[in-house]
């Protein structure tokens, strides 16, 4: 599988074209005309992901779609490291931050919500490593927002910083699950169901209960339940649950 990296790039280019929009540095009149815009090499190079997956992207086929020559578009953006920054900010800013409901749980959940939304809508971010994430201002506005849900309420700022991070985290693991099994069915023209049945047969005779006792009965017992190897909805559901369990008896004992 294909990844990529963040803070890869040259990262004083990378950090200008991420706060592009409020440094507010003038415009040079002269030269010839743009014929495109770094927001809209941006919004090509993430439709190319959604569409092809993150091995389709490169800074030629952003290129072709725009109807440039490749090496006009490195005066937009130096380099595909520098892109992938992009990207990543681009999508962190494209769900509304409202204020957060309710009690903390119900923020943490919200929190994890709209994370699995947004790997649901892209799933090439679950490809990328943020470990050295693009310090923009939608990946700032965001985890500004998160830590808000925690503020307050008698946890250290460490401990805020790793609520936020269980919480993100977690979600990417039940979202990968859901993108691979997508990704599965579409490749392999088998549904989940079909893949099922024409197993089902012979993991009868050699599942037998003297062998696996236990996971014959629960593998099952799960398959007759999914119709699937595994159901990541509900793996999201369940595990996020844990979670939020967790998380809520650290704040009773700092209550």
């Amino acid at each position: 599988m294909v990844t990529e990296s963040t803070g890869r790039g040259d990262a004083d280019r990378s950090l200008m074209l991420l706060w592009r929009h409020h440094l507010d540095e003038p415009q040079s009149t002269r030269g010839p005309k743009q014929k495109t815009s770094v927001d809209e090499v941006v919004s090509v190079a993430i439709a190319l992901a959604d569409e092809e997956g993150l091995e389709a992207l490169s800074m030629r086929r952003v290129a072709e779609r725009l109807g440039l020559g490749v090496m006009s578009l490195y005066t937009y953006v130096p380099g595909k490291a520098e892109l992938v920054d992009l990207m990543v900010d681009t999508t962190a800013g494209e769900q509304e931050l409202p204020e957060h409901p309710g009690d903390v749980r119900s923020r943490l959940e919200y929190i994890a919500r709209l994370q699995w939304e947004l790997y649901r809508a892209h799933p090439w971010l679950l490809q990328i490593d943020t470990s050295r994430p693009p310090l923009g201002p939608h990946v700032s506005d965001r985890y500004e927002w998160q830590l808000r849900a925690v503020e307050g309420i008698g946890l250290d700022d460490i401990e805020m910083d790793q609520v936020v991070t269980l919480v993100s985290g977690f979600v990417a693991g039940p979202a990968r699950a859901a993108a691979d099994a997508e990704r599965m069915r579409n490749d392999s023209g088998v549904t989940d169901a079909e893949w099922w049945e024409a197993n089902a047969p012979v993991l009868e005779r050699v599942m037998d209960g003297s062998r696996y006792p236990v996971s014959g009965r629960v593998g099952a017992a799960a398959g007759e339940a999914y119709e699937a190897p595994a159901n990541p909805d509900l793996a999201f559901e369940f595990g996020l649950a844990r979670v939020l369990d967790g998380v809520e008896l650290l704040i009773a004992s700092r209550a």
